[in-house]
């Protein structure tokens, strides 16, 4: 079984800045790619963010430019750097791991408020 626990959700002003963490953990469990979604109107949920175990990052328009993902393969660990943030980003966000046979496995979310 694979446990994902996320951290470092809050109440933010607008500007402000967030840094939230995902830890994935199981016995022989290895993710092949660890990323961060949230809700949006017409989809369950729309990624924000994305690594693969080589490095590569994919990012949301809307975030582009303020969120920075980074990864600590060894342990299976994703940070998501959320700087000047809007109001816009509120959100559940959700972490999510893949593993090297596509197998998904998400998060209980965490909530991220950006109000003054």
């Amino acid at each position: 079984q694979v446990h994902i626990v996320e951290s470092g959700g809050g109440l933010v002003q607008p500007g402000g800045s967030l840094r939230l963490s995902c830890a994935a953990s199981g016995r022989s469990f290895s993710a092949y790619a660890m990323g961060w979604y949230r809700p949006a109107l017409g989809k369950q949920r729309e990624l924000v963010a994305i690594i693969t175990s080589s490095g590569t990052a994919n990012y949301a328009d809307s975030v582009k430019g303020r969120f920075t993902i980074s990864r600590d393969s060894g342990k299976n660990t994703v940070y998501l750097q959320m700087n000047s943030l809007k109001p816009e980003d509120t959100a559940v966000y959700y972490c999510k791991a893949v593993d090297y046979n596509a197998f998904t496995y998400w998060g209980q979310g965490t909530q991220v408020t950006v109000s003054s």
